[in-house]
């Protein structure tokens, strides 16, 4: 999907380095002529992700991949969330797929993670300036990818090298620059509809694009687009991958115990009295303390008996993979409009307004319930003597586990809303390319409550009173009490501010022996401000499942950063081009830090040209790392090494989902960085090009929590974080940001071009982005080994060990296809989910490969009208089996595959100018 732009002759560098590509026509054309006329009028120069100097050519040494907006459109994706899954370098970024869940952090954030090294050493910039990052609190800091227009997408940038000596500290990874397009006139106006093979997840998008002016002409342009795209939910029942991964056969023990009808959770001395009283369930005695008395009906298809599942031989299990959604009913609408005055032959003003707001529905299983009963009122235990047991502490009181199907899905609707306004003055003065610019931008996160989800206290008390039947469906009053306790709420309301100023000029300084010496110099200071408004509602903490943070209240925090930068570009010979640039920042609070970075590029032939960098980083905690409010959650199924000693090792007994508490630190410190490349940008022959780059990232200081399973393997080191009440039982493990540990990723990034190769059937090219890591693996805490997530999965995530976009090209007068396959290597599965029931450990698996082709074709009718038609995901690939139980969706990994099958589209384009 992603390229480097394709070199000829002395063109090399240019396309090499992403060179916009209407200059690079221009410059190739340019250089074929000059070999047979008079030389060509001075080239307009241009700036270059990588670089704050205006240049014809760019030598400079960092590997940049572009993203056109042609490819874009053959690839059928509307949104940059889509687009992103396309490059190979972006591993584990956040989607509408992976925020499925109840209760969980960050829902609806849509991110890009290059490297696999996280969101937040990820820079996203929208026309070469930051945006406000994603404002609920969490894990991840990182510019949500619903808020950039995609339908006015010129083309994007993504620099495959750490950047922080240019862009900031949060650029290790490297850089995603969309460009937007800028001097449009005219109307175009586009109608998108895409279907899927088994139905759900349906979408439709229309764009409206209208400019005015033309600079040279008229001294002036206004452009706007306008972008409106809704998508339909799509439910696990309508994919018929979802029973043929025999979730209950083969993860039954990542099922839940929470059902309907509801199980019985007795105590110890409950369970004791009956077996020694001579119980009998389903005819046999009772051997586990989770009884259910309808087994083994059930209540199927949701409800199942699974003598291996969660609820064991002597209750039910609630198979939520049946009863659930894949993929998010979602609704966005986004807003550019660009202006540009010119003042003068050298000087323009501009100003860009962009405008976005997303809706997504997110709605897992029905709500699940930790309710209580007199024993009394259930039937088959009311002449049990249940009341005879003083052990316990409300004798004849029965713990339930129930499932409340009566009152819907849990469905929680998260908005995301975005504001940037930028006021900008560009052109030459003195000698000296200048752009300075003022930057407002905010993003306001709403979280509502919208459906399932009901008032705890009320919820009890129906239930004690026999208003609510937990084994059974209700009377009249109890489904009316629960359409009464219904929560209808904005739960979490969240404001992200950024407010900047920035600056930048450059110049040539002195003549070289291959060209002019360039400076660059520029600077940047802006407030980040972030504001957590809990509603008063979930602080009574009286919402079930939707527990109120600990200490949770109203939170405003802000900091100011500065930052001056400047850069060097020193054309030794003709051959040999050097880069040195440095920037400093200082964040209020945190401290400050010098980023150096120098590069080289070495052009023996015209056909060849070698390159290196090396430069060093560092990221600053982000505001949630540092004033994130409390979150509780819980971890999946693992085993407590002090209870398990008791019990000889029988993780039927010892191993549970313990509870989590996870705090934030405001005495975090930075992550340092070193990072370096090495490649080779090879032209072979006229219709060839291809590149090869090494790539080396080292980060130390981590900011990290330490994972649960982690602390719990390695109690001698890290016992202290775990909480135990009165009896030695683990009443929660504390997770809290800190600075520890390292990572280490390497690898190799490949492209490989065809192009121009005409036939008498047509014009044909081709196209590879690759890549192959090395190495990933992230060392925990000082002392600790390293643990590699390449090619297994580990606590969160895997790194696959080689990606790839690969596409093939086609066209003849005005009609065109195109067909493409995006691929990730398999991987070991992460093999560690416990089955409480019988204490065994899940069957260890291998995650396969995942191809997917895609197939489109277009027709230019003439110069106004254009009609495309596609088939994504051409042999309809289901996402493999995984036994992951980091995700709240089981039996497959959400993170880079696509559960919505074989989808068909077709759009219409018109242009009037």
């Amino acid at each position: 999907m992603s390229k480097q732009y394709r070199p000829s002759g002395p063109c090399l560098s240019t396309l090499a380095h992403a060179v916009r590509a209407a200059l690079v026509l221009g410059l190739c054309s340019g250089a074929a002529l000059a070999q047979t006329a008079a030389p060509a009028t001075p080239l307009p120069r241009v700036e270059i992700t990588g670089s704050a100097i205006r240049q014809i050519e760019s030598e400079t040494p960092l590997p940049v991949q572009v993203v056109t907006r042609e490819e874009i459109e053959k690839a059928g994706v509307t949104t940059a969330a889509e687009l992103m899954t396309r490059i190979s370098a972006n591993v584990g970024g956040l989607t509408d797929g992976v925020s499925i869940n109840v209760g969980g952090d960050q829902r609806g954030l849509n991110s890009a993670n290059l490297r696999g090294i996280g969101t937040s050493s990820t820079l996203v910039l929208l026309n070469g300036r930051r945006m406000a990052n994603f404002a609920s609190p969490g894990d991840d800091a990182g510019v949500d990818l619903n808020n950039i227009p995609a339908a006015a997408i010129a083309r994007v940038e993504v620099l495959m090298d750490g950047a922080s000596a240019l862009y900031g500290t949060d650029a290790i990874g490297g850089v995603i620059n969309f460009i937007t397009r800028k001097d449009f006139h005219g109307i175009e106006l586009n109608a998108y509809r895409g279907t899927t093979d088994e139905g759900g997840a349906g979408k439709r998008a229309g764009t409206i694009s209208a400019g005015i002016g033309d600079i040279g002409q008229d001294g002036y342009n206004l452009f706007a687009v306008f972008d409106w795209q809704g998508t339909d939910a799509l439910r696990s029942s309508q994919r018929s991958f979802i029973p043929e991964l025999r979730i209950p056969e083969r993860l039954g023990h990542l099922l839940s115990g929470f059902t309907s009808p509801a199980n019985i959770r007795l105590t110890s001395a409950q369970r004791d009295y009956l077996q020694e009283s001579g119980f009998l369930l389903n005819g046999r005695p009772i051997t586990n303390r989770l009884i259910n008395l309808s087994i083994p009906n059930c209540s199927p298809p949701a409800n199942l008996y699974l003598p291996a599942g969660t609820g064991g031989v002597d209750a039910c299990t609630y198979d939520y993979m049946g009863d659930t959604e894949l993929y998010p009913k979602s609704n966005k609408q986004n807003f550019l409009s660009r202006g540009v005055l010119k003042l003068d032959a050298n000087n323009q003003l501009y100003a860009e307004v962009a405008l976005s707001r997303s809706r997504t529905n997110y709605v897992g299983s029905s709500a699940r319930v930790t309710g209580y009963i007199d024993a009394s009122r259930v039937p088959a235990l009311a002449n049990a003597g249940l009341e005879n047991v003083t052990d316990d502490d409300v004798p004849g009181e029965l713990e339930l586990r129930m499932r409340l199907t009566e009152a819907g899905n849990r469905t929680s609707e998260l908005t995301s809303q975005s504001q940037r306004y930028v006021l900008g003055l560009t052109g030459t003065v003195a000698g000296w390319d200048y752009d300075i610019g003022v930057n407002h931008s905010v993003n306001v996160v709403k979280d509502k409550d919208m459906h399932g989800y009901v008032l705890y206290n009320e919820l009890l008390e129906g239930i004690a009173a026999g208003l609510i039947n937990p084994f059974g469906p209700s009377g009249t009053e109890g489904r009316a009490l629960l359409d009464r306790i219904q929560v209808n709420d904005v739960v979490r309301h969240s404001k992200g501010t950024m407010d900047s100023i920035d600056f930048k000029a450059s110049r040539t300084v002195l003549p070289l022996a291959g060209g002019d010496l360039a400076l660059a110099v520029g600077g940047e200071v802006r407030r980040e401000r972030t504001d957590f408004t809990p509603s008063a509602l979930l602080m009574s903490d009286n919402i079930n499942n939707d527990a109120a943070p600990e200490g949770g209240k109203a939170t405003s925090d802000k900091r100011h950063v500065s930052a001056i930068f400047g850069e060097l570009q020193a054309p030794f010979t003709k051959e040999w081009q050097g880069q040195l640039s440095a920037r400093y920042d200082r964040y209020q609070q945190v401290g400050g830090a010098l980023s150096p970075k120098v590069g080289v590029s070495y052009t023996p032939v015209k056909s060849v040209m070698l390159r290196g960098s090396a430069g060093r980083g560092f990221r600053a905690p982000s505001m949630t790392d540092l004033y994130r409010p409390t979150v509780y959650s819980s971890t999946a199924t693992l085993p407590d090494p002090v209870y398990c000693a008791t019990v000889e090792n029988n993780y039927a007994d010892c191993a549970d989902n313990w509870d989590t508490r996870r705090y934030s630190n405001a005495d975090l410190k930075p992550e340092r960085s070193k990072q370096f490349s090495l490649g080779a940008v090879v032209e072979a022959g006229k219709h060839v090009t291809a590149s090869l780059d090494y790539w080396n990232i080292r980060r130390t200081n981590l900011i990290s929590e330490l994972g649960d399973d982690i602390i719990l393997g390695n109690l001698a080191k890290y016992g202290d974080l775990v909480h135990r009440d009165e009896d030695g039982l683990i009443d929660y493990i504390e997770l809290r940001k800190e600075n520890r540990g390292a990572q280490v990723a390497r690898g190799l990034d490949l492209m490989v071009d065809v192009h121009g190769v005409d036939t008498g059937i047509g014009r044909f090219g081709g196209r590879l982005t690759g890549t192959y890591v090395l190495k990933s693996k992230v060392q925990t805490g000082p002392g600790d080994p390293f643990v590699s997530n390449l090619g297994r999965f580990v606590t969160d995530m895997v790194v696959q060990r080689w990606r790839h976009t690969l596409s093939f090209d086609w066209e003849r007068g005005p009609l065109s296809a195109s067909l493409s396959n995006t691929f990730s290597s398999g991987y070991d599965d992460q093999n560690s989910a416990i089955n409480v029931d019988d204490g065994s450990v899940v069957a260890a698996n291998r995650v396969s490969s995942y191809s997917l082709w895609d197939l489109s074709g277009a027709w230019a009718v003439n110069k106004a009208w254009k009609v495309r038609a596609g088939v994504q995901n051409l042999a309809d690939k289901s996402p493999p089996y995984s036994n992951q139980a980091y995700f709240f969706l089981s039996g497959y990994d959400p993170t880079y595959t696509d559960p919505r099958g074989r989808r068909f589209y077709a759009s219409v384009n018109y242009v009037f100018k």
